[in-house]
């Protein structure tokens, strides 16, 4: 078991220093914590993910949270969420500040158009590395078809992501995964 100070290590530099916003954060805690340092098994943090999801506000924090509260308890659960709070929020500040200051600048625009194909990049990303443990033979037509459906209810139909989640849940559900 992890202590507090490894946990605040871990989410003070993952939790603030991954750009691409809360996906590629997840997906390098993923390789972080489940490849390399083996302090949860995949399910956990599958759950933690999904549940984080499910909650109001930012799900980053929540994801935090409660992988912080499976490793430590309330105390894990606080270092975590301080951890990947506090720093990021300083760093947002001088950001903007000097985002406003350069606003006009073409340069600036251009870096953050090139940002912003980053991030859809990274996003896909990390849906795939959240997807692949479930993408197997037998299972396949069972992850693309709640995908495919997922993503129409939310784009197309304009459902919020928790109904989208709770519908995704309850298909999952009924089109249980074929046995080997």
């Amino acid at each position: 078991m992890p202590s507090l100070k490894q946990i605040a290590h871990v989410f003070t530099r993952y939790g603030n220093l991954t750009f691409g916003g809360g996906s590629a954060t997840i997906a390098v805690l993923h390789q972080e914590l489940i490849e390399r340092r083996k302090w949860l098994p995949e399910e956990q943090f599958v759950m933690s993910f999904a549940l984080s999801r499910l909650t109001p506000g930012t799900n980053l924090l929540a994801f935090c949270t409660s992988i912080g509260w499976q490793l430590q308890r309330f105390a894990g659960a606080i270092v975590a969420l301080l951890a990947a709070s506090v720093p990021c929020a300083v760093i947002v500040v001088l950001v903007t500040v000097a985002f406003s200051q350069m606003q006009s600048n073409s340069i600036a625009q251009a870096a953050i158009h090139g940002a912003v194909a980053a991030a859809v990049s990274i996003t896909v990303n990390t849906c795939w590395t959240l997807a692949k443990p479930h993408y197997k033979s037998g299972s396949r037509l069972r992850v693309v078809l709640i995908a495919v459906v997922a993503f129409a209810l939310h784009v197309a139909a304009g459902l919020p992501a928790v109904q989208v989640l709770l519908i995704a849940a309850v298909a999952g559900f009924l089109l249980p995964e074929k046995k080997r």
